[in-house]
């Protein structure tokens, strides 16, 4: 009897210490697991030629939709308040899909070719350079006349429920680039030159202020040696995408802890998270100008939409 005993507690014993090496096995797993976790970015890259179409409620078979940044994106967790920035490409004689949105803004840019605003049951054209701003709550879409596509920038922007929302505009704003004038912007180099689009509702120095959270809608037009200084938004996503020229753009933090610099040309997107340094220097050589088409969106502090 006591040999059975022996016997028994022994194999209690390398049964407790299996269950042991078990359950440490499971957390070390666990832990490693935790650890493989992704870590969001704080800037994202993308090049516009790259792009592949994607899915998108306002697109069709002829109305084709490629996502930089947000919505259809593969990184779209990382961004708070821009919902979305893409290029959309509609087809000759063809209508993208009639969208409406309860709590998101939107900027339009046309890039190339002409067409035609539908926003509730008015039509306006549209040609090369302009711009619109379109609020919550209009039914809008867009269509093309011409024989040629047309490709506009499409932004949207999320609207948290502690702002309150008004009545949209009867009638869309809608201007061009070649309507605001080039100036400086104070605390920023004169060696850049800016054409501020559209801003807060609040603003009166942009051509179209009706934004809720879209903070700054505006061009950058850089002469050679011009830089646009490293600096960072602490409450602020930024968005800079490359029209013409070359040269450097500052993203993040670099191998001194101060400013990574990586060479850009047209077509090079950027998305900078709140409190990433961001920035701009254009090539110094004679002649060499840069043009940067640029938007900037508010974080709201303490919003919580999960």
């Amino acid at each position: 009897m006591p040999r059975i005993e022996g016997r028994a507690r022994t194999k209690s014993i390398v049964e407790s210490r299996a269950l042991k090496l078990l359950l440490l096995s499971l957390l070390l797993a666990h832990g490693l697991r935790a650890q493989d976790r992704p870590i969001d970015p704080t800037w994202l890259h993308r090049y516009v030629p790259d792009l592949v179409e994607a899915k998108a409620d306002l697109a069709s078979q002829t109305c084709h939709y490629r996502p930089m940044f947000g919505e259809s994106d593969e990184d779209s967790r990382s961004l708070q308040t821009v919902t979305r920035f893409g290029e959309v490409t509609l087809d000759a004689h063809r209508s993208c899909q009639t969208v409406t949105y309860d709590r998101q803004e939107e900027i339009y840019f046309v890039v190339e070719g002409g067409g035609v605003l539908h926003y509730e049951d008015q039509v306006q054209g549209l040609r090369k350079h302009d711009f619109t701003y379109l609020a919550p709550g209009v039914r809008h879409s867009i269509s093309n006349d011409a024989d040629q596509a047309l490709r506009v920038i499409v932004m949207g922007f999320k609207i948290p429920s502690s702002i309150s929302i008004g009545a949209p505009m009867l009638h869309p704003k809608i201007a061009n680039l070649e309507d605001a004038k080039e100036e400086t912007v104070s605390g920023h180099p004169n060696s850049v030159l800016y054409k501020l689009l559209a801003g807060l509702r609040s603003g009166k120095r942009d051509l179209i202020d009706e934004a809720y959270v879209m903070d700054s809608f505006f061009w950058m037009d850089f002469t050679p040696g011009g830089t646009n200084w490293p600096h960072h938004h602490e409450f602020a996503e930024e968005i800079y995408l490359v029209i013409d020229g070359q040269g450097e753009m500052v993203a993040g933090s670099g191998m001194d802890g101060v400013a990574g610099r990586y060479p850009a040309k047209p077509g090079d997107a950027y998305y900078f998270r709140p409190n990433c340094t961001v920035g701009f220097y254009n090539q110094d050589k004679p002649g060499a100008k840069a043009y940067i088409l640029a938007v900037r969106a508010r974080v709201p502090l303490h919003e919580d939409e999960e």
